[in-house]
């Protein structure tokens, strides 16, 4: 037995070590890959400090920023589909499918069209609003999905969540047809997915929410284990099954809201990543979780590098391109399901 975990525990350190290799070769990638391109020994003379003042500028005003808030918010939505999928026990749970994403964006919808964009809070402010959209959709999806005599059933929720995400989007368009051009046209990236925290303000706005909440739902990685299993057994393990389930539900929306709030309304992140995570370690949290949020940041961060190469210097957003590739795969999960 212990050989069996020893070679477990080997291939988790091995393929989280490859993960993060991939993460680095797709953040040089994406680094040196823009309209004006940085070879890899211009991008090394940069990063040391020998750039000259147009490589500078590239570098750490316009590629830097973005980059990062690209790596922040795939960890938070890969880590908060890997969440929701475990509470809900449903395999094809993410924050953009249950509808929360599409909450999130009608709460920073009614913030745009009655407050200005222009102030200097609003980015720190952001995250605050979309998480007050995210918990009211949530609030109004599980009561929606609840059974009196059966609890929340996963196939519901999904359906429920599904139709309320179409609902709140007709909010969206509704709303954004009165606004002026420059909030519509925020507005319009922001639903299709494109990054647009693109400097250092939007970094440290979204920073803290990962470095606090990433490791808390690392430190659950037993809860979570155990939430998987039969409702009886977590309770005759001794675990307070309904609280834990609402502050895990709350950080998963949190993470979701923070994220989307400054890299647009983006989807499918934390529906593909934990999958891959689990077909590559298996399903205990503690091995699957880290290699989950390596895996969210590499698919967003691939996403946004391939839309900005396309129809440069206005690209295509990432949003885009990860409902290109989660989509298929999402109805390939209910198929099989």
């Amino acid at each position: 037995m212990n050989i069996v975990d020893t070679a477990t525990q080997k291939r988790v350190r091995i393929t989280l070590f490859v993960s993060i290799l991939l993460l680095i070769v797709s953040f040089v990638v994406s680094v040196a890959t823009g309209f004006v391109s940085l070879s890899p020994f211009q991008l090394a003379r940069t990063i040391v400090g020998l750039g000259d003042n147009q490589e500078n500028l590239i570098l750490f005003d316009f590629r830097l920023p973005r980059i990062l808030v690209t790596i922040l918010a795939g960890m938070g939505l890969a880590v908060s589909g890997a969440i929701l999928q475990s509470i809900t026990k449903n395999p094809l749970s993410d924050p953009g499918i249950l509808g929360i994403n599409s909450g999130a964006g009608l709460m920073v919808v009614l913030y745009v069209a009655y407050f200005s964009i222009e102030s200097t809070s609003f980015i720190y402010i952001l995250p605050l609003i979309a998480l007050i959209g995210g918990i009211l959709s949530m609030v109004v999806i599980y009561f929606l999905s609840y059974k009196r005599g059966e609890g929340v059933d996963p196939t519901r929720l999904i359906l429920v969540g599904v139709g309320m995400a179409a609902a709140f989007n007709g909010f969206i368009f509704t709303i954004t047809a009165r606004l002026e051009e420059e909030q519509n046209a925020f507005i319009a990236n922001w639903i299709a997915g494109r990054i647009w925290g693109d400097d250092w303000t939007f970094v440290l706005a979204l920073l803290p929410w990962i470095l606090i909440l990433v490791p808390i739902v690392f430190s659950k990685s037993p809860i979570l284990n155990i939430l998987n299993l039969n409702e009886h057994v977590s309770l005759g393990l001794g675990a307070n099954v309904e609280r834990e389930r609402r502050i895990l539900l709350l950080i998963a929306i949190a993470l979701a809201t923070a994220s989307v709030s400054v890299s647009g309304g983006i989807a499918f992140i934390g529906l593909m990543a934990p999958h891959i995570a689990r077909n590559l370690v298996g399903p205990r949290h503690q091995a699957f979780l880290p290699i989950a949020a390596v895996m969210g940041s590499i698919l967003l961060l691939v996403s946004d590098t391939i839309g900005r190469s396309i129809l440069d210097p206005s690209g295509i957003p990432a949003g885009i391109i990860v409902t290109i590739i989660g989509a298929p795969y999402f109805l390939y999960l209910m198929a099989k399901r």
